[in-house]
């Protein structure tokens, strides 16, 4: 339990809310200027005229500079946090934000504002700051403690990025919630419904889709899927485009080389995009740098086939979020719409389409506010926290990982540990071995994804096991142990069982994923399903039949080997070399056959040798001890290469 008074808070894209439990209902807290919604904006004043550091600023009083002083002014940093150098370039281009020169490859990026760099996580305390002062001067006390909303398709990195915000802000990140797990929270709470939900969320920077069953006060996702990458600030810069390029057709000028028009063609475009969710048209009248005016009419109709393929690219996540929960559009209940951009006409009849509404008599649910649902949920999470309520004391939240966790396994095959959808927090240990004699270290290569080979999914971490005592191939026995806690974040522990040997990682990935990889990771998986799974079984079977020739080479120095008749002799050493011929090949039922015949083959040798092994562990030793050793040497699982070997 919580000590202290907890809100909610929705980090968001476009605009950031705070919310806390009034009652039996959440609420929102609004600023000083009696507005719910803060402006995830930032701003950096000139600097005092006597010297020192130059005032930030935050809000409204942040946006307002975007016009004046727009080098000195950041906005939507959602879509920078967690990622990297090389990911956010694309992204900087519709933006005024300029990178700080001396940032390398795999650092964190950092943006100059003015005379000053700050990082993304950095610039997103200050939004969290200013929400945290409008909380106690609300309450008229201190408040350090949070439930911070994010993306369900966040990536570690990001997820970390969002954590280490809270920190700066002065906030205990209590827990970090999906927003579409926040915003199935607020209605349960408040409509107390009892079903198969969708939450589909189309904010300002992403997008995600979550199915979630709601009973008995248990709040359980199903599956989760989404872009990070996709918002209602995609539809805006397309606008913004267009204008852009008409301005430089029709008037012969580049808006791009000034600034501050740039941004009062952004700031028209975001408003013609809300009055078209209302009205049937509307319009641009931006005077320009040079004197002449821009006006454009821009009717419904034009609008929604200008953003249908930003819209189309929610239906994908959609459909397989539904395809992973394991149920059709008609067993969906409901469909709850979360964020400002579900407020476009156009979305909702997409959402129709999508979960088979209208033809069902029903229609997608907007009861509460979409710029406040997530918000609210969070308050909720924050509650149930705290347990400062009888209304949520008996209430659960049960969330799911997006994509499968697992190690590289000998000849680089994917050994899942925590399968895809699988509830957290999350525990599952697996056992390995070694993969060569006298092996005493081992590469630990955590990965991420769907597809059968660790080259083909999402790298989160490596570290070696050390100091493992030298045994024969297969004997010692390594206990790996994935576990994920309530926010998402992995952390792996390895541990040789016979040494006691062990090391561990906290999984703080790299900068690395794209959102091309985040979209695709689960799509690859189907596309390549047969090729994946035939490389596997091949790797597999080469595994194998490396393992039994391993030990058929040493044969002749174990005194069993004495034991056998001259044919029994031959007919080893005649499947030992048809099963080498063979072991290079790219069939896989071919190797697996002469690995089959080879070990029919060692059977009588393999007895012997095991008659001889009992003799030797029983002598002296209890039948306990002998027969837990005896164990330990026929269990045979997943082999690891050796540090030195990866």
């Amino acid at each position: 339990m919580a000590e202290g008074r907890v809100v909610g808070i929705d980090l968001g894209t476009t605009n950031s809310l705070v919310a806390y439990m009034q009652g039996e209902a959440p609420v929102v807290i609004p600023g000083a200027d009696g507005s719910n919604l803060v402006p995830s904006v930032v701003a950096l004043d000139p600097l005092p005229a006597g010297g020192g550091r130059p005032t930030v600023t935050v809000g409204n009083t942040a946006r307002k500079a975007l016009i004046e002083t727009p080098e000195r002014v950041i906005y939507s940093v959602k879509r920078l946090m967690g990622r990297g150098l090389e990911e956010i370039h694309d992204e900087l281009k519709m933006f005024p934000f300029r990178l700080a020169e001396d940032v390398e490859a795999g650092e964190v990026p950092r943006i100059k504002l003015g005379e000053l760099k700050f990082t993304p996580p950095e610039i997103s305390a200050y939004v969290l700051r200013q929400l945290k002062r409008n909380a106690e001067r609300f309450f008229g006390e201190q408040v350090t403690q949070a439930v911070i909303t994010v993306p369900a398709y966040f990536n570690d990195a990001q997820r970390q990025a969002t954590k280490d915000a809270g920190r700066m802000a002065g906030l205990e990140v209590l827990r970090l919630v999906n927003e579409p797990t926040a915003a199935a929270l607020a209605y349960g709470l408040d409509r107390a419904k009892v079903g198969t939900i969708a939450v589909y969320d189309l904010g300002g920077g992403t997008f995600d889709i979550s199915i979630l069953k709601l009973k008995d006060g248990i709040f359980e996702v199903q599956s989760t899927n989404g872009d990070t990458h996709l918002g209602g600030d995609d539809i805006d810069n397309l606008l913004l485009a267009i204008a852009l390029d008409e301005i430089h057709a029709e008037h012969g000028i580049d808006l791009r080389a000034h600034p501050s028009a740039v941004q009062a063609v952004r700031k028209a475009a975001i408003e013609a995009k809300i009055k078209l969710s209302t009205e049937p048209s509307a319009s641009f009248n931006i005077e320009l740098p040079n004197g002449d005016r821009y006006q454009r009419e821009i009717p419904r109709a034009v609008f929604e086939l200008l953003i249908e393929p930003i819209l189309e690219r929610t239906a994908g996540p959609c459909k397989q979020a539904i395809a992973d929960a394991g149920i059709t559009p008609e067993e969906i209940d409901e469909v709850v719409l979360v964020g400002g951009s579900t407020r476009i006409p156009a979305v909702r009849q997409l959402v129709d389409q999508i979960f088979h509404l209208a033809p069902r008599g029903k229609k997608p649910h907007i009861e509460l506010n979409p710029d406040e649902v997530v918000a609210l949920g969070a308050a909720v999470q924050a509650d149930i926290l705290a347990g400062d309520s009888k209304t949520t004391e008996e209430m659960l939240l049960l969330d799911v990982t997006p994509l499968s966790l697992g190690i590289e396994a000998l000849g680089g095959t994917v050994a899942r540990i925590i399968e895809r959808n699988s509830t957290i927090p999350a525990s599952a240990t697996e056992h390995f071995t070694t993969g060569v004699d006298g092996q005493t270290n081992v590469a630990i290569h955590v990965v991420q994804g769907e597809r059968e080979l660790a080259s083909d999914c999402r790298s989160l971490a490596r570290f070696d096991l050390k100091g493992i005592p030298p045994m024969s191939a297969g004997l010692p026995r390594i206990e790996v142990r994935f576990l994920i806690d309530a926010d998402g974040i992995l952390q792996v522990t390895a541990r040789e069982q016979r040494s006691g040997q062990a090391a561990e990682i906290e999984v703080k990935p790299t900068y690395g994923l794209t959102d091309e990889q985040v979209e695709g990771m689960i799509l690859d998986s189907f596309d390549h399903a047969e090729e994946d799974f035939a490389k596997r079984l091949l790797i597999e079977a080469r595994n194998e039949a490396e393992t039994i020739l391993t030990a058929v080479e040493r044969a002749p120095q174990n005194p069993a080997w004495a034991l056998l008749s001259g044919e029994e002799q031959a007919a080893i050493s005649a499947a030992r070399g048809k099963l080498e011929a063979v072991k290079l090949g790219s069939d896989p039922a071919a190797i697996r056959d002469a690995t089959l015949a080879l070990d029919q083959a060692t059977r009588r040798f393999a007895e012997l040798m095991m008659d001889a092994a009992v003799t030797t562990a029983i002598r002296g030793k209890t039948m306990g001890v002998a027969g837990e050793e005896l164990g330990d040497a026929v269990t045979a699982p997943h082999a690891m290469a050796p540090a030195e070997f990866k």
